[in-house]
């Protein structure tokens, strides 16, 4: 009990510890967060009044962002095949990082359903045994389940690994591979879910589309890995961890065939629904036409298209992805592409026009994006505390008790060594 205790105050330790640049981000981010909490504390007070929902368009900014991070969370499992499954060592090196931005979406997620809800209390009815979840009936019940566990499944491969690094051992694949199956299928029925709270709205035909949940998948594998390809380089620039770019090239690869299929599985929706020219292809031609002169949505959603297509063929060909500009101007393409897409471009149409004909344009106000701000600044600050704790545990710089005397393995530290051992 006294070494858990030393080694929790060492690891409180290592996480205060930084340069003058580390000390200014975490800084930026209490600053962002703080302003959300104001602007929440606001919106606890006055009520969700305050934002530009209504009766009309019910979910805005909050659920797009929730619809965008559960497909972030999901794109963790294009790094386990790999990695596990096919033992595929430059990307099994650094899939512990992606499993941290899995932990660090799905923590977004929660908080994004939770400033949705508006009064806060409401979760109650979400908890598993203490509320009254309506399981299975609830959609959203089984959309609780699945996403908190796969935040369990990545919390327990994540420390499990790190502990074993901790006290310079390597960790039993042979002990983990049980979940590390798990996590494969549970990665795909998080979005899965999610699209089928869309499905289950017979009132809304935009969402009522069979292949919402493959398109759902296939923009996850495209922005959830392209977050990690920028994140992955900034890891490698700022730190002693050693990333190949042969991982980096394969997940661009992975990257390019996701997004062939998203663009194709949006394609066959956009043909379906203008070709047969029934009433059902208002919400698609309010995105991408404007409906009875109500435009707000155009400029951005042809704005995404461009973006999409764009970063496809920076991908698909070899030569261009392989250049770090040019891989580094498509994952940012794919991210903000995809995010106007699948947020935006997916939650509102299917309101407009509602179930009277009536259209209402939503745009978030103010208090909107400041809330959207402070929750992505704290899931980058729990990812950056994460990597403050993993990368020297990572490295073997940093150890705890009842690890003194264990060997620390130097493919952990020296990349022409890594290639020859098993871990």
């Amino acid at each position: 009990m006294g070494n858990i205790i030393k080694n929790f105050f060492k690891s409180l330790w290592q996480i205060t510890r930084g340069d003058i640049k580390y000390y200014i981000w975490i800084a930026f981010l209490f600053v962002l967060i703080a302003l959300g909490i104001s602007a929440y504390a606001r919106q606890l007070d006055d009520g969700l009044i305050i934002t530009a929902m209504r009766d009309q368009v019910s979910w805005g900014v909050y659920i797009s962002n929730f619809t965008f991070l559960v497909g972030v969370a999901a794109a963790a499992v294009l790094l386990v095949v790999p990695a596990y499954l096919y033992n595929f060592k430059p990307i099994k090196e650094i899939v512990l990082f992606g499993e941290m931005v899995a932990i660090a979406a799905i923590t977004m997620c929660i908080l994004f359903i939770m400033v949705d809800l508006g009064q806060p209390l409401r979760v109650w009815h979400l908890l598993p045994v203490v509320g009254l979840m309506n399981f299975p009936s609830s959609l959203l019940a089984w959309d609780v389940i699945v996403l908190s566990g796969y935040l369990f499944i990545n919390l327990l491969l994540v420390l499990y690994a790190l502990y074993r690094l901790s006290i310079g051992k390597e960790y039993k694949l042979s002990l983990i591979l049980p979940l590390i199956l798990l996590s494969i299928p549970w990665a795909v029925s998080i979005h899965t879910v999610t699209a089928f709270l869309y499905n289950g709205f017979p009132s809304r035909p935009f969402w009522n589309a069979s292949i919402l949940a493959p398109r759902f998948l296939a923009s996850a594998f495209c922005s959830g890995p392209a977050i990690m390809l920028i994140l992955f380089q900034i890891i490698r620039k700022l730190t002693k961890i050693e990333i190949e770019d042969r991982a980096l090239f394969k997940i661009a690869e992975l990257v390019a065939y996701a997004m062939g299929i998203n663009l194709f599985l949006l394609g066959a929706e956009v043909f379906k629904e203008f070709y047969s020219g029934s009433i059902h292809k208002a919400p698609l031609e309010y995105l991408y036409l404007g409906l009875h002169g109500k435009m707000r949505l155009v400029p951005w959603m042809w704005t995404a298209l461009v973006f999409n297509v764009t970063a496809f063929v920076i991908f698909l060909i070899p030569k261009i992805r392989e250049n770090f500009i040019t891989l580094n101007i498509g994952a940012v393409l794919i991210v903000l592409g995809v995010y106007i897409e699948k947020g935006m471009g997916l939650v509102i149409p299917g309101f407009v026009p509602d179930t009277l004909g009536e259209i209402y344009e939503y745009w978030p106000v103010r208090p909107e994006f400041i809330i959207t701000i402070g929750i992505w600044a704290f899931g980058a600050l729990l990812y950056t505390l994460l990597l403050k704790f993993a990368i020297p545990v990572y490295t073997g710089e940093l150890r705890f008790k009842g690890g003194e005397d264990a060997a620390i393995d130097p493919a952990m530290i020296n990349k022409h060594r890594r290639e020859k051992s098993e871990y």
